[in-house]
Order: C-alpha cells, then sequence, then structure tokens
C-alpha cells in the first residue's frame, strides 16, 4: 500500500476506472459469444440484430478508448465474414 496521500488517492482513482470500463469491454465480449452462439444454431436474424447492437458496442468502447480502434474493426469484420458465411 502506498504512503504518500496522493498515491492513496490515485489507488482509489485506478480502482473507480477500472470498473467503469469493465462493463462496456465485457458487453463487447459477451455480444460476439452471444452472435456465435446465435449462428451455431442457425438463428441468422437474431445473429444480425445482435450483430447490430455489438457494433454499436464496440464503436462506443473505441470512443472512450477502451479497445484499440483496429481491434474492434478486425472483430467486426471477422463476425460479419461468420455471419455471410452462413447465409
Amino acid at each position: 500500500m502506498p504512503n504518500i496521500k496522493s498515491s492513496k488517492k490515485a489507488v482509489k482513482v485506478i480502482a473507480k476506472k477500472t470498473e467503469n470500463n469493465h462493463e462496456p469491454k465485457a458487453k463487447v465480449k459477451n455480444l460476439i459469444k452471444d452472435v456465435e452462439k446465435a449462428l451455431v444454431a442457425g438463428e441468422t436474424e437474431k445473429a444480425n440484430t445482435l450483430f447490430k447492437s455489438f457494433q454499436k458496442a464496440c464503436d462506443d468502447a473505441v470512443s472512450k478508448g477502451l479497445i484499440k480502434k483496429n481491434t474492434a474493426d478486425r472483430q467486426k469484420s471477422r463476425l460479419a465474414q461468420k455471419i455471410k458465411n452462413v447465409k
């Protein structure tokens, strides 16, 4: 544990930021899994609606700086390709 007052505050701030950033990151990851599950089940309409919400969540995470832009683009591209191949 830090001894300096500003360091103690920094630990609190970092913990709060980490907690706030966890939810959008987890949302993106869970939506990827949900889209893939829908594709395996053969529910293309559900996969398309989930993919749209995934794109929005991904773009929000990029705008907040939680995910790099190229990473988000790669994830979107791969999922779009999977959806396209199922049809």
